[in-house]
């Protein structure tokens, strides 16, 4: 298990760019294969559960080449509709695949997906949306089989605003015989994304970023060149590690609607944030006072992926902050680390009560999960002296290389692979 060795106490400042969003990259791989043109996809990041994504798309018969952050996709040689089992269950977001198999092959087999443990995240609504849809789907001895030799388009509503089944949906309705309209559908900018792609590939889907969405089933797909949207959980994060440590950052290739939510608390605590075009710019006090009340929620609320972040930032606030984690229940394995560093964090269920410390000691660190793994990061840069994070592994699931992003802005991070 790889590590990185953090030398903290540095305030971070210069200037970075980030690149596309890993949430809205794994669902447009998926939907590459609704069409057999080229599908170029420009500002793609080097992380792992990308690679994992392709890994699965040349296991089912796709051909793809990689230039720098540009992936082209030939899907038309794809030829199977079953899942490997191996790189399936390494990351969570290989569930996307199953609504864009049954739309291009008709029939889909797959194993219950991988990834964080970050607590109960059920694909019942991916199953009932995609039998809203005329699929036939049973499930046995951990696997998903879906039979949709004649998908039809239905009204479909969504018991909770989930981004999986509501990205799902889309691609296989976008290839069912009438229309279809999700109610209660997820919000996010990645599905916005999505959108994008799969109408500049030909099909018709409209609604986008509200709670309804329309999709005309049918379409005439052929090639697409596409340029992701800006990873706004990168660059929150970065705001957040800029924010506890008092630097001066500049960060570009931002899209900052996006994570106005952040932004928002970023000066509630003190933090100067000043936007212009595509660019952020945060300057910190020396210490950062604290987060009244902080509560997850789906989008355009605050992002679940950014609570952990956030957390590690309140440990050096001055006062007293409360986050309540309204998405997911399991989602402070990073708690208990940040305590052995000094934190004064209570929990009680799904709240957590962080009684800010003027300073953080260094420590030996394991990650649990993504985001979790990047609030440790962000601990160890705060802390005087050195720490070391084990687990880079889960990390490199959502960050490219980010002790290169780091040592960018000053830090004294560095990798052991082990």
């Amino acid at each position: 298990m790889g590590s990185f060795t953090v030398n903290g106490g540095v305030r971070l400042n210069g200037s970075v760019r980030i690149k596309g969003a890993k949430n809205a990259i794994l669902p447009i791989l998926a939907a590459s294969i609704l069409t057999d043109g080229e599908v170029v996809i420009h500002d793609c990041p080097h992380i792992t559960d990308v690679d994992n994504m392709l890994d699965i798309l040349l296991a089912i018969g796709c051909r793809i080449k990689r230039s720098g952050d540009t992936v082209i996709i030939d899907a038309s040689g794809a030829d199977s509709y079953v899942m490997p089992p191996s790189i399936s269950k390494k990351l969570r977001s290989s569930i996307f695949m199953l609504g864009a198999v049954v739309g291009r092959f008709k029939k889909a087999c797959f194993t219950y997906p991988g990834g964080c443990e970050i607590g109960n995240r059920p694909i019942d609504l991916h199953l009932s949306g995609l039998s809203r849809l005329n699929v036939k789907v049973t499930e046995e001895y951990g696997l998903i089989s879906c039979e949709g030799e004649d998908i039809r388009g239905a009204n479909i509503h969504l018991d909770y605003p989930s981004v999986g089944a509501t990205e799902n949906i889309m691609m296989a309705a976008v290839t069912a015989k009438g229309d279809s309209v999700i109610y209660n559908a997820a919000r996010e900018p990645e599905i916005e994304d999505l959108q994008c792609f799969l109408n500049a590939m030909g099909y018709d889907v409209r609604g986008a970023g509200t709670t309804t969405i329309y999709i005309r089933g049918g379409g005439r797909p052929g090639a697409v060149e596409h340029r992701l949207i800006p990873d706004r959980i990168v660059a929150g994060t970065l705001l957040c590690m800029g924010a506890m440590t008092g630097g001066t950052m500049t960060i570009e290739n931002v899209c900052m609607p996006h994570i106005m939510s952040l932004t928002s608390k970023l000066r509630e605590i003190g933090c100067t944030v000043e936007a212009q075009n595509d660019t952020v710019r945060l300057k910190a006090p020396e210490r950062i006072s604290e987060i009244r009340l902080l509560e997850t929620m789906p989008y355009p609320g605050f992002p679940t992926d950014m609570q952990a972040q956030v957390c590690a930032m309140c440990c050096v606030a001055d006062g007293t902050s409360i986050l309540v984690e309204n998405v997911f229940e399991n989602r402070y394995k990073h708690i208990p680390e940040l305590v052995r560093m000094g934190a004064e964090i209570t929990i009680r269920d799904r709240t957590a009560i962080i009684r800010g410390v003027p300073k953080l000691s260094p420590a030996e660190l394991y990650a649990k999960d993504l985001r979790g793994g990047a609030a440790l990061v962000a601990a160890a840069l705060k802390a005087e002296g050195k720490s070391r994070v084990h687990g880079v592994e889960l990390i490199d699931r959502g960050y490219e290389r980010l002790e290169d992003t780091l040592n960018a802005l000053g830090a004294d991070v560095a990798r052991d692979d082990g």
